[in-house]
Order: structure tokens, then C-alpha cells, then sequence
């Protein structure tokens, strides 16, 4: 019974760090977007990397 001393606080403080953490995300705007970086996988780039000089 003693451990729900602890446990309740902590279970507090880690529930107010990831409301902290949805927030901080949601304000920089990660979830603006959340189609574009779906299709940019699909899309095919056929433009090749500038090759490397090996000398």
C-alpha cells in the first residue's frame, strides 16, 4: 500500500511531461503536414544524386 505513495506522484509527473511533449509538438507544427511526407515517399525521383569524385 505504501508504494502507491510513489507511484501516484510519478504517475502525475510522467503524465505532465508528455502533455508537455504533445504540446511542444503540436506548436511547432509536426502535425501541420500530415499528408505531404506520405506522397513524397510514393512520389519516384528520377533526378540521381551528383556523383562523388573519387580521386
Amino acid at each position: 500500500m505504501d508504494i502507491l505513495y510513489l507511484l501516484i506522484p510519478l504517475s502525475i509527473v510522467f503524465v505532465a511531461v508528455i502533455a508537455m511533449g504533445l504540446l511542444w509538438a503540436v506548436k511547432s507544427g509536426q502535425f501541420e503536414d500530415m499528408e505531404g511526407p506520405a506522397h513524397r515517399i510514393l512520389m519516384d525521383d528520377d533526378d540521381e544524386p551528383p556523383a562523388k569524385n573519387r580521386d
